[in-house]
């Protein structure tokens, strides 16, 4: 690992502009989400991530509650998303607008200064396989969001296919996978030989308020979901888990505390969320 690296993680991700069952236009992506996991675990911990000046505004709630903790860099284009619930672990999704791929020069732009990085692209084309070999050669641990995996980059109803690179998977040390997308990605049920295939060290299949399975080593456990919450709809949810649990790798903690430590905070934000009727974390 590079000299000079602080233990801790910096989370890179686009900028995203939800519209979720019609509200008003929200702040999303992973940025919007994963303050709330680095405060909770303390420690060194950053966000980096792009969208267009002219939406700047629409983020300036997240900045204000998080500070110097999230940083927001120039793009041409922000992503933008429709989300409608079917119900609480299930929605129909639609992609408004494509946004930025990071490449060498949006890496030097965010200067990720960590022993771990987050990726959290939203669709297939945020992070290519290149920049996971920049990102590994400056001696990063690099964590993935799958979506980044199955998420065609399309304009329209959101398609999720089989057709990424492997080179993507080369640069990785973690990666998360929801149920949904692990089922693409396995092309069936997703199991032992399934995670041996990929080749990546340490994966987690996350199932909602169903829990987790952690892979490691050829060895599958699953961690159940730290209490139920129903009624209240989960946009960030996954965001929150993975920030959570790569920044308590990052601290030091083994896969399964870091996965029971995510599930109790997820559980925490969505109880506030069902209290005060919406989904505005910050």
């Amino acid at each position: 690992m590079q000299q000079g690296l602080v233990k801790g993680v910096t989370v890179l991700g686009n900028l995203a502009i939800d519209v979720i069952d019609g509200a008003p236009p929200s702040p999303g992506g992973c940025a919007s989400f994963a303050g709330v996991a680095l405060e909770a675990v303390g420690g060194h911990g950053h966000i980096a991530a792009l969208g267009a000046p002219r939406d700047h505004a629409l983020f300036d709630p997240l900045v204000a509650r998080f500070g110097s903790l999230v940083r927001i860099l120039p793009s041409e284009v922000t992503s933008g998303f429709r989300l409608d619930y079917v119900d609480v672990d299930h929605r129909r999704m639609s992609v408004d607008a494509i946004g930025p791929v990071w490449g060498a020069a949006e890496v030097e732009a965010a200067d990720p200064d960590t022993t771990w990085v987050h990726l959290a692209p939203l669709l297939r084309t945020d992070f290519p396989a290149d920049t996971l070999a920049l990102l590994s050669s400056r001696g990063h641990l690099v964590a993935y969001d799958g979506q980044g995996l199955v998420r065609a980059d399309r304009v329209g109803p959101l398609v999720e296919d089989r057709h990424f690179s492997p080179d993507l998977l080369e640069h990785l040390d973690m990666l998360k996978l929801a149920e949904d997308e692990a089922v693409v990605v396995a092309d069936g049920d997703f199991d032992a030989a399934t995670a041996e295939r990929l080749g990546v060290p340490e994966i987690v299949v996350t199932f909602g308020s169903e829990g987790c399975d952690i892979y490691t080593d050829g060895d599958v456990v699953r961690v159940p979901a730290a209490w139920r919450v129903d009624g209240v709809q989960t946009t960030g949810a996954g965001d929150m888990f993975t920030a959570c649990y790569v920044a308590h790798r990052a601290a030091g903690d083994g896969p399964v505390p870091s996965a029971q430590l995510a599930s109790e905070l997820v559980a925490r934000e969505l109880d506030k969320r069902l209290k005060v009727g919406h989904a505005d974390l910050v």
